[in-house]
């Protein structure tokens, strides 16, 4: 009689679980960013004001990135940012960090010339092993008077925003059907979100 009552608490509780975690992270997620922000830009209407009303520095931090899109897309707002570029890129420290993170977050971006190009699954650590990466960019290897034709595939191994870079022959890269987004939200989901059915070829576009 019993076994039966727990075996279903069981399930019941495990369904329940799977629901909301995702949720409870989630929430967390957003709810740590939204006081990581409106701390540093709240601190500033904090002195103008002379009070404290939750949730203005995180309004107006939406406002000026959305501010900043508005400039970007204007010729004059692309020389002003072009200007700022320039200047990080003159110093040590900030040329490091800001060259880093442009390019990442261009990875991500279909109109950016150095995004991702395809979402491929790749023969890797070892032959008969698998992974899913990012064709990124072709490269000539030239040795001995030989040259020897790779591929540049990055290979999440945590969650997404780090990896591995590893130089592939087309023999050890299968070309799939799945768009980068996507390829992406497999990625993050942690494999969850992996089609059951991939069409692939050995070919690439």
């Amino acid at each position: 009689m019993f076994e039966p009552i727990r075996i279903t608490f069981k399930r019941k509780f495990l369904a329940g679980l799977v629901i909301t975690v995702p949720v409870t992270l989630t929430i967390v997620v957003i709810a740590s960013l939204f006081k990581f922000i409106d701390g540093i830009l709240g601190q500033f209407f904090d002195m103008f004001l002379g009070m404290h009303i939750a949730g203005l520095g995180f309004i107006a931090a939406v406002g000026i990135i959305f501010l900043v899109g508005i400039i970007s897309t204007n010729v004059f707002g692309k020389r002003v940012l072009n200007l700022v570029e320039y200047i990080f890129l003159n110093i040590p420290v900030f040329k490091s960090i800001y060259t880093s993170l442009k390019q990442l977050i261009d990875a991500f971006s279909p109109d950016s010339k150095g995004s991702f190009n395809k979402f491929v699954i790749a023969e890797y650590p070892r032959a008969s092993c698998y992974a899913f990466g990012f064709l990124t960019k072709e490269c000539t290897v030239r040795y001995d008077n030989e040259e020897l034709k790779l591929k540049t595939v990055y290979i999440p191994t945590n969650n997404l925003y780090m990896g591995e870079i590893v130089l592939l022959d087309d023999r050890s890269i299968t070309y799939t059907n799945i768009p980068i987004e996507e390829g992406i939200r497999i990625v993050l989901s942690g494999g969850i979100a992996t089609p059951a059915l991939i069409t692939a070829t050995k070919e690439g576009a």
